[in-house]
C-alpha cells in the first residue's frame, strides 16, 4: 500500500501551462510581444471603475448579474444564457469537465492553444490533435476523427498561434457534420479584432443550437488581462452545466465593475482593433518582403502574427536578436512549431523596431 497521496495517472502526465516570457534569458526586463496583450492598455473608463475599491470585505455578486446585463445588451443575448468566469481558461476548462472525463476524447486543430490539451487531461479524457490544412483547422479532418469517444470539439476562431481564421459556412458546416451528443466550443477571444465581415456567427450558432457553446475574454482587446475575465454563451442546458462547476465568486468585484465600464467604451475597442489592424497588416507585409530569406507570415486575423523561418535565419537566432533588441516575442508557439514566432502586435515604434531588426538579421538595410 502507498504511504503517501498519489496522484491521478493522468495528472502526473501534465506539463503546465507556459506562459509568454517577459524578461531575456540574462534577467533583462523586456517589451513583452509573447502574450497578445493589448499596447493600447485598456479603456480610461475602466481604470476610473478600478479607483473605486468597494468594500474589500464584502464578496462579489456570485452571478456578476450586472455583468451578464451589459454583456447581453451589447450582444442581444439573455443574461440568462450568460456565465461568467476567471477569464475563458476557467469556462473552457468546465466545459471540458462537464461532457468528458476518463476513456472520452476531446479533438482540436494540431496547431491550436496550448490549454486545451491540458484541461483535457486535467479530466482524465484523451487529447486528439487533427492535422490541419495550410495552418487552418480542417474541417475535413476534424470529422474524420470523431469516434464514439468524441465529447468535445474545441475550435478557436481565430485560432492561436496561427492567427488563421474558419469562416463561418465552414463553421456551421463543422458543426452540422458532428454528431449531436458532441459539444462543440467555440474559442472566440480574438473575435474583435477579426475584419468587417468576418465573423463566424458563433453567436447566432449558441443561440440556435443545443450543442454550441462560445467563449469570450476581456483579456485582449479590451485589456483587463490583469483581472481575468471571461464569459460563455450557449443552450440553457450547457449554461446550467458550466454554473455548476465555476468557481464561487470567480469575478472580483473590481473586475466586474471594470469590465462594465469597458463594455460600455466601445469606442476604445474599436480604437484598439484599428490599431492592430495596421500594426498587423505592416508586420505581415515586412515579413513577406524578407520571403527570399526564407521567412514566411501566416495570415492573421488576431493581435499577431505567426512567422515562420524556412531558411538559413532560424527562429532562435530572431528570438535571440530581437531579445538583444529589448523585445520578448513567444518562441515554440506550439510543440509541433518550433521553427516559428509568434509576434504579438505592439505599438508603432515597436513594430519599427521589431521590423527593423529582422531586416538586419536577413541582411537588409534597415
Amino acid at each position: 500500500m502507498p504511504t503517501d497521496p498519489q496522484l491521478k495517472p493522468w495528472i502526473e502526465e501534465l506539463r503546465p501551462y507556459v506562459p509568454g516570457k517577459s524578461k531575456s534569458d540574462d534577467g533583462r526586463t523586456l517589451i513583452k510581444l509573447s502574450a497578445n496583450e493589448n499596447p493600447l492598455g485598456c479603456s480610461p473608463a475602466a481604470l476610473d471603475a478600478l479607483r473605486d475599491p468597494g468594500n474589500p470585505a464584502d464578496y462579489p455578486d456570485p452571478g456578476a448579474l450586472e455583468l451578464t446585463k451589459a454583456i447581453g445588451k451589447l450582444h442581444g443575448i439573455d443574461p440568462a444564457l450568460i456565465v461568467c468566469g476567471t477569464g475563458s481558461g476557467e469556462l473552457l476548462h468546465c466545459a471540458v469537465q462537464a461532457y468528458a472525463g476518463p476513456g472520452d476524447e476531446v479533438l482540436f486543430s494540431q496547431y491550436s492553444f496550448s490549454l486545451y490539451p491540458l484541461i483535457t487531461r486535467k479530466v482524465g479524457a484523451v487529447p486528439v490533435a487533427v492535422k490541419d490544412e495550410n495552418f487552418v483547422a480542417s474541417v475535413d479532418a476534424i470529422l474524420a476523427a470523431v469516434t464514439d469517444k468524441t465529447r468535445v470539439v474545441l475550435l478557436d476562431n481565430p485560432n492561436n498561434p496561427c492567427g488563421t481564421h474558419l469562416a463561418r459556412d465552414e463553421v456551421r458546416r463543422l458543426h452540422q457534420g458532428l454528431p449531436g451528443n458532441v459539444l462543440l466550443v467555440l474559442d472566440q477571444a480574438y473575435a474583435e479584432y477579426v475584419d468587417d465581415g468576418m465573423d463566424d456567427d458563433g453567436l447566432v450558432l449558441a443561440w440556435e443550437a443545443s450543442n454550441v457553446l462560445v467563449t469570450r475574454t476581456f483579456s485582449k482587446a479590451y485589456g483587463l488581462a490583469g483581472l481575468r475575465i471571461g464569459w460563455a454563451t450557449g443552450a440553457p442546458a450547457i449554461v446550467a452545466g458550466l454554473q455548476r462547476l465555476r468557481g464561487a465568486f470567480n469575478v472580483s468585484t473590481q473586475g466586474q465593475n471594470a469590465a462594465c465600464a469597458a463594455l460600455a467604451d466601445q469606442e476604445f475597442v474599436e480604437r484598439s482593433r484599428q490599431a492592430n489592424a495596421r500594426g498587423r497588416q505592416r508586420l505581415i507585409e515586412a515579413v513577406q518582403a524578407l520571403g527570399n530569406h526564407g521567412l514566411r507570415a501566416i495570415p492573421s486575423q488576431a493581435n499577431f502574427v505567426l512567422v515562420l523561418f524556412e531558411g538559413e535565419v532560424t527562429a532562435e537566432a530572431a528570438l535571440k536578436v530581437l531579445a538583444d533588441a529589448g523585445y520578448a516575442v513567444r518562441n515554440n508557439p506550439s510543440p509541433a512549431l518550433p521553427d516559428a514566432l509568434r509576434i504579438t502586435i505592439g505599438s508603432e515604434q515597436h513594430m519599427d523596431d521589431v521590423i527593423a531588426t529582422l531586416r538586419q538579421l536577413c541582411g537588409e538595410a534597415a
